[in-house]
């Protein structure tokens, strides 16, 4: 029996700064993409835009809210990223001209939701294991409102756009499936930058464990600054984790049960990784590993001694009690 062959589309939103970011990789302006393993530079040049940008994208989303003249916040999202491919099964032994065609029929589908000239950029990436397309918009209303939210939309409008997707693409391409939302298959999508905060966070405890495995009866007092200059950035960072693991919490919801067979289906994964619901193995087994890796920063505070936590919290009170001296004198 053949595996299903679904179309997915995704939408990520971006307010400011982490716009840049998405540019470098999009079109690909990096020298080395050491964070991203699944590119073959070796590729890249047989990589197309079926939009080229006519600048940054930052300045390009800027001047089109500066032309409209629409209200903004430092928090409006300014940018909104569609993530446009299918089941690896669908682009096999297609040929170049058969992928260009459906992406343009991607982009037309778009371009008939959304003002064709708020598109800043629509390209096709061949240099991955699977072929998607990329496509940035301004999210800007037909009344000339910045407002990502009435375009995308809740749960319920998010499902309207995956209805449409499949619709407008089944009529070219009658192979494919309609594909499922993260709100559909009750998880959230976990953006990048949460799994480089954790690498962060992650390098941040492989120091304090180092300094904890040499802690002894003997030193405890003395490693205790030394110690504490460490947690002053971890414990804040695993804080901020907490905070990001309860916003994804769905995404996490059932992975315990699903350890060991996701474990089980890494060992036998081929080539034919199903995408179908929008999430292959490989994605859950990196959420799962992020959770994992939460877990053990947080039980690395449980094994801090508690003579280095007393020193600890005693020089943090002299340090606050310092500032609050501080204070007083400038209030004199």
């Amino acid at each position: 029996m053949a595996a299903p062959q679904y179309a997915i589309m995704r939408f990520m939103k971006y307010k400011g700064p982490e716009i840049g970011r998405i540019e470098a990789h999009d079109e690909r302006t990096k020298e080395s993409y050491a964070s991203n393993p699944d590119i073959d530079p070796s590729r890249t040049h047989l990589n197309f835009h079926l939009v080229e940008p006519k600048g940054r994208y930052r300045a390009e989303a800027e001047r089109q809210i500066k032309e409209t003249g629409c209200r903004t916040r430092t928090d409006s999202v300014r940018l909104v990223e569609t993530m446009i491919t299918a089941s690896p099964e669908f682009f096999q032994n297609k040929s170049l001209k058969e992928i260009r065609a459906f992406f343009r029929e991607a982009l037309e589908f778009l371009e008939q939701k959304q003002n064709p000239n708020t598109i800043i950029s629509a390209v096709v990436h061949m240099d991955e294991k699977t072929s998607h397309m990329h496509l940035s918009f301004v999210p800007l209303t037909e009344d000339g409102r910045l407002c990502a939210k009435e375009i995308i939309g809740n749960k319920k409008k998010l499902t309207k756009w995956q209805d449409a997707y499949w619709e407008h693409m089944v009529k070219r391409f009658p192979e494919l499936e309609r594909g499922l939302s993260a709100s559909e298959t009750g998880r959230d999508y976990i953006p990048p930058r949460v799994f480089k905060e954790m690498t962060r966070l992650n390098k941040q405890r492989e120091k304090l464990e180092g300094l904890l495995s040499e802690v002894n009866a003997f030193n405890a007092r003395a490693k205790a600054a030394e110690i504490g200059k460490v947690l002053d950035k971890y414990i804040p960072n695993v804080e901020k984790m907490s905070t990001q693991v309860r916003k994804y919490s769905k995404a996490f919801g059932s992975m315990k049960a699903e350890n060991t067979a996701l474990e089980l289906a890494n060992k036998t994964l081929t080539t034919e990784l199903k995408e179908s619901r929008q999430e292959s193995v490989l994605k859950r087994m990196a959420d799962l590993q992020l959770r994992r890796d939460f877990d053990a920063a947080v039980a690395l505070l449980e094994r801090i001694p508690p003579e280095v936590l007393e020193a600890y919290a005693h020089d943090d009170r002299n340090e606050k009690n310092k500032t609050k001296g501080r204070g007083a004198d400038v209030r004199d």
